[in-house]
């Protein structure tokens, strides 16, 4: 069985298409472009499902508070890059989602796992939040957040 990551661990860096926020219509990037300033980067199972969306606005809602702390947030999903650019624009989400269709993000960061619905399993995302401190190292884990209570546990963990 993998380790999962904890506080304390370096975040795994990864290269990716962002689109949003600083990343306007797509680009590539990676984590390590961060350096020097705090990330939140949550995993979220896909676009425009509710849980999601509601875990999305809440970010947004509290973007004033949350751009007070310095911290750039990324959201990451499975989802291709033109799916979060209509997310993003149905929202109007200010902050940047990640496209990892290729599933390596999600299989560095240990949140590609088994799941089950109605009685059948399937392999998805689980809804994690990872906030990275401006060196690179995990500062605190939320796994299987659930989406009310995020935005005021991300302004917690960087605080």
């Amino acid at each position: 069985m993998k380790t999962l990551l904890q506080p304390g661990d370096k975040a795994p860096d990864f290269e990716a298409v962002a689109v949003g926020g600083r990343y306007g219509e797509g680009r590539t990037m990676g984590l390590s472009e961060c350096l020097g300033r705090a990330v939140v980067l949550y995993f979220y199972p896909k676009d425009d499902t509710p849980g999601c969306t509601a875990q999305a606005c809440g970010l947004r809602d509290g973007w004033a508070r949350i751009q007070e702390t310095g911290a750039e947030i990324l959201g990451v999903s499975v989802d291709s890059a033109a799916s979060h650019a209509r997310f993003i624009a149905k929202h109007g989400l200010p902050f940047a989602l990640v496209s990892d269709a290729a599933r390596e993000i999600v299989m560095a960061y240990g949140v590609w796992v088994e799941k089950s619905m109605y009685g059948k399993k399937y392999m998805g995302t689980e809804r994690t939040t990872f906030v990275i401190d401006a060196e690179g190292m995990i500062r605190a884990v939320r796994r299987k957040i659930q989406p009310a209570a995020h935005l005021s546990a991300v302004l917690e963990d960087l605080s």
